[in-house]
């Protein structure tokens, strides 16, 4: 089981750890289910750039990046060296923690 810990570049949004999140999961299916809103206008198929987050911690605990995903990244708003796609990031068996930047999502239509 892993620990993240969510913050949001958006300053009205605090911060928010989900513990006991389970392998198998991905970030943005463990953030739906905790009710913290990440755009996923595809639908969580690595088809677009929405879903994107800045994987501060923890990269060695998620799938590796495809090049598909690099790519649709690549296509993100302010994309940084730590971007990755949330629907991507699946956890892989272990533990530990896992801190996630979520990027200002003010400017995204859509979903």
């Amino acid at each position: 089981m892993y620990t993240i810990d969510f913050s949001f570049e958006q300053k009205n949004i605090p911060s928010i750890t989900i513990p006991n999140c389970p392998v198998d999961d991905s970030i943005l299916e463990i953030a739906l289910k905790n009710n913290i809103h990440i755009h996923h206008n595809c639908g969580g198929v690595n088809a677009c750039s929405t879903c994107h987050i800045y994987l501060e911690s923890g990269e060695d605990f998620v799938e590796e990046i495809s090049d598909k995903e690099e790519n649709f990244i690549d296509r993100a708003r302010n994309p940084r060296i730590n971007s990755r796609l949330s629907c991507q990031c699946v956890l892989l068996e272990g533990t530990g923690r896992i801190q996630v930047i979520v990027p200002d999502q003010s400017v995204i239509h859509g979903e």
